[in-house]
């Protein structure tokens, strides 16, 4: 069959947004009960292997499209649908900026000592740990955002005192919490912590002491 004329674009390359798209959906399948969690880190793991938009959408083709979410893998671009219908298109002409991920799975994933840090990273643990420290490194805007998912896992983030940070997010039997106590200085800088637990736990908290 000609190309030109291939009725569904399921042959088609995936992004790393599309990738991100369908684990989102998956997590939120999870915390539904939809899926148990054996089968989510088994999705999630086929999700970021994935290279068509065919082999996304048969890993989310027996979960329901309303209202959790709608994805569309043929026909058009891809897409999500929040809870009021709109969509999400994902895959068009814009480029989003670059993305550093961590991904956890059965394992631990750690970044420290000196190393430069993005405007948005992402951590996800799932049965997993993410450590991220941020004390020797050099953050290189004035707002960073790390948007931190853990499923049976932890995700923590060391920050020295005196940085502003935000947390935002939700936890489902879990925990978000920040362990500092000092005041942000003036003018510092920010770092937005953006958690989606279930299980879990993300954590900001100061470096640990070195003795020696």
């Amino acid at each position: 069959m000609d190309p030109a004329t291939h009725p569904s674009d399921d042959h088609l390359r995936v992004s790393d947004a599309e990738r991100e798209q369908v684990v989102e959906l998956l997590g939120q399948a999870t915390a539904e009960g939809r899926l148990t969690l054996d089968e989510y880190a088994e999705r999630v793991t086929e999700a970021h292997n994935a290279r068509t938009r065919g082999e996304l959408a048969r890993l989310t083709a027996d979960l329901p499209t309303d209202p959790a979410g709608q994805l569309h893998g043929s026909g058009g671009a891809m897409a999500v649908r929040g809870p009021g219908g709109t969509p999400l298109p994902i895959g068009g002409s814009a480029s989003p900026a670059p993305v550093e991920r961590m991904v956890a799975i059965f394992g631990d994933e750690v970044r420290k000592g000196h190393w430069l840090v993005p405007d948005r990273l992402e951590a996800r643990a799932v049965f997993g740990d993410c450590k991220i420290e941020l004390q020797d490194a050099q953050l290189q805007h004035h707002v960073t955002t790390i948007e931190a998912t853990s499923i049976f896992g932890s995700v923590t983030v060391y920050v020295p005192e005196g940085v502003d940070v935000r947390m935002s997010g939700t936890a489902v039997f879990g925990d978000k919490k920040s362990k500092l106590t000092a005041l942000p200085r003036p003018g510092a800088p920010v770092i937005e912590v953006v958690c989606n637990v279930i299980f879990g736990s993300v954590v900001v908290r100061p470096p640990k002491r070195k003795w020696w």
